[in-house]
């Protein structure tokens, strides 16, 4: 099939939930991909930074291909080796003593939302502007955008929210019910928001003063993609609960809670469970792919390329009136625009570099960790040619 009959069938067929790009994917390596028609892309979205360790991995793909000849699922009713394995290597890489094992970035909300209340016994969540936490409807209560709940109200209580980075508004949220504030220490869909100096330190202070329990989201930060580990260890906070997916699993997906003992504690049997979370074959690809994050030093490859492309694209920005900013840290970029960033994306597209709009004005580049410089040079060349096209006054070269 073409492009074009997959996606006549898909609009026949498939429910319309997405915006998708008229492209129509076969098969890809490292960081690139390629279309059914053949052509090649580089690819830096990484499906929502998913491919932290780029496509088709040799390691990921033996784990998966190994694990499907021997069991592919049994029910938590039973103990597998593979999913203890991956719980002792997850304790190991993060600051948590204990892991609850989910298939979404979602469903670990959703659970330490659960286990937050539980622990507690209080009922309200305190979340931020501009944020995103998942899709179901306890996580989408959490998300602090409008667009993303209104098709859905009315929704459960217990939630509320403050602007991301005002430590004063947070404070006062507070009350007596507060069982814990969830954040994201980078907002990712929000439109790469890195926090205020001090903000996510002076936030886990207050936690511990008024003993109320900080959930870090961590599921498009996680896993090398900021140049550390996890974006705790960036700012130097370490949070009571932190939730995992996306880069987890290689592409496969699996998500996680993690919790200190004291928390995690207070889930007993029968308080929460999943079907699938933690299936042998989930968690076989997660333990390869976190596998090779630390063999082949991605973290700092993350810190090094990231300082590396953010610094050009700083450089080329500084031609454009109608960039406003570039931020990020690590391999998590954004670039700011004055205007609508659709244009860009569709032209990056056509010149063989995937980038995705977030926020309406926000290019987002989430490439694999595994990129080389060389073809971080093609992103930002690309990148280049596509906002000249959108700019009618680039500066001249001599006011640079």
């Amino acid at each position: 099939m073409n492009t074009q009959d997959i996606m006549d069938l898909d609009k026949k067929f498939v429910m319309q939930t997405y915006g998708r790009q008229p492209l129509a994917l076969s098969h890809g390596k490292g960081a690139e991909v390629w279309d059914v028609e053949g052509k090649s892309y580089l690819d830096c979205f990484a499906g929502v930074a998913v491919n932290n360790v780029g496509h088709a991995h040799p390691k990921v793909a033996l784990a998966i291909c190994h694990q499907a000849q021997r069991m592919i699922h049994c029910s938590n009713v039973y103990y597998t080796q593979e999913q203890v394995e991956l719980a002792k290597l997850l304790t190991q890489v993060s600051p948590h003593d204990r892991v609850f094992f989910a298939n979404s970035g979602a469903e670990a909300n959703e659970g330490a939302i659960k286990l937050a209340r539980k622990y507690t016994g209080k009922g309200e969540i305190i979340s931020t502007d501009n944020s995103f936490h998942g899709r179901t409807l306890a996580t989408v209560t959490a998300t602090g955008q409008d667009k993303y709940k209104e098709p859905f109200k009315p929704l459960p209580g217990g939630f509320k929210h403050v602007p991301y980075g005002d430590i004063q508004a947070m404070v006062e949220a507070i009350t007596e019910d507060t069982a814990a504030i969830i954040l994201e220490p980078i907002q990712g869909e929000g439109g790469v928001i890195v926090p205020p100096e001090g903000y996510l330190q002076n936030v886990r202070n207050i936690c511990r003063q008024r003993d109320i329990l900080l959930i870090l989201d961590e599921i498009q930060t996680g896993f090398g993609r900021t140049g550390e580990m996890f974006a705790s260890n960036l700012f130097g906070v370490e949070p009571d609960i932190t939730t995992i997916a996306k880069a987890m699993g290689g592409g496969y997906p699996i998500g996680a809670i993690l919790a200190n003992e004291r928390i995690a504690s207070a889930f007993e049997p029968g308080d929460h469970g999943s079907t699938f979370g933690g299936n042998p074959l989930g968690c076989a690809a997660a333990k390869a792919a976190i596998e090779v994050i630390l063999d082949e030093n991605l973290v700092h490859q993350s810190q090094e390329l990231g300082a590396y492309l953010k610094a050009n694209l700083e450089q080329m920005a500084s031609k454009y009136e109608i960039v406003k900013e570039v931020r990020g840290k690590g391999l998590m970029i954004g670039i700011e625009l004055t205007k609508s960033c659709g244009d860009v994306v569709t032209e990056a597209r056509e010149q063989g570099v995937l980038v995705n709009c977030t926020a309406d004005t926000v290019v987002r580049l989430l490439p694999p960790l595994i990129i080389t410089k060389e073809q971080l040079d093609v992103v930002v060349k690309v990148l280049d040619a596509a906002l000249a096209k959108m700019s009618t006054n680039p500066k001249p070269l001599s006011d640079l």
